[in-house]
């Protein structure tokens, strides 16, 4: 005769482990074929428009956390819960004020909030705490609407050029600032739209969350990184027009408004990438040499 061995632990363990998947292959399927048109815009946007070009890392970023993370979604206790339809009801709002409204903006956002309300309203509020981080990077892929990128780029190509105007005459350039116009012996160089340092700050701030990720476990740690990659990428690009205007002066304006400038670009984001390097190391050592994280000595 068989004895049946009772499971003491509570049933809202039991429902966990893997019973999540089924509701997450259903969920995924139902927003894949309600976002289908959707998401081929949005791929052939990273494609076309190079300030967002980082939206290509995404979705392999986005399984990498999902497989990464397998282990402790498993564990996560399955709640349903009803108060997620508030956060889906204004996600179905967003995406149809998004689609009817021609807001590609909106249309991408609901998709995140729609996601989340699902979550929350199948799989319970501690789920949905559990994916929150893999949620915001999703956030990352979306292009920001061209008023909000009005509103930062202009203020980017004034702080180029006014960083770039100062470093200038420490090289004996003399320099004459107009605004994002900025006048040398030899030539003008206007910071342009494409010259603001908004697509190696944006880049720089992915890989940055990315970078953060994978080779720290500190949570503090990791926003210092994405944080820091925002003043790195200003003053890489401030040192890229400041090269440009060294190189017209002393070198070959032609060259310098060419090659040099569109060379300097990736040279500039590798610099960029050693300086968020540097920065971690900094963060590992500044802990060992303080003694933090030691116990009292007896």
């Amino acid at each position: 005769m068989e004895v049946a061995v009772l499971d003491n632990r509570p049933a809202t363990v039991l429902s966990g482990g893997r019973a999540w998947l089924a509701p997450a292959v259903v969920l995924a399927g139902a927003l894949g074929l309600l976002y289908a048109q959707i998401g081929v815009k949005l791929v052939t946007d990273w494609y076309e428009l190079p300030d967002f070009s980082h939206g290509f890392l995404i979705p392999f970023f986005v399984l990498f956390l999902l497989w990464d993370q397998r282990a402790a979604l498993a564990a996560v206790p399955i709640r349903p819960s009803w108060a997620g339809i508030g956060l889906v009801v204004f996600g179905l709002f967003v995406l149809l004020t998004g689609v009817f409204g021609a807001d590609l903006f909106l249309s991408r956002c609901s998709f995140v909030l729609l996601t989340a309300g699902c979550i929350w309203t199948l799989l319970g509020r501690q789920m949905l705490r559990q994916t929150a981080f893999i949620l915001f990077v999703l956030c990352l892929a979306i292009p920001l609407p061209t008023l909000i990128m009005n509103q930062i780029t202009f203020p980017l190509q004034l702080l180029a050029s006014r960083l770039a105007s100062a470093l200038l005459p420490l090289a004996g350039v003399p320099v004459l600032r107009d605004g994002n116009v900025i006048e040398l012996p030899a030539m003008q160089l206007e910071v342009a739209e494409a010259c603001s340092g908004i697509r190696s700050l944006m880049s720089l701030f992915t890989v940055a969350v990315i970078y953060g990720y994978l080779l720290e476990r500190g949570a503090w740690r990791r926003v210092v990184l994405a944080l820091a990659s925002l003043p790195i990428a200003v003053a890489a690009n401030a040192f890229r027009i400041f090269g440009t205007g060294v190189c017209v002066q002393y070198w070959d304006p032609d060259k310098a408004s060419g090659f040099f400038h569109e060379f300097s670009g990736w040279l500039m984001f590798l610099v960029s990438l050693a300086c968020l390097y540097l920065l971690h190391s900094v963060m590992r050592v500044i802990p060992a040499l303080t003694g933090a994280g030691k116990g009292p000595k007896v």
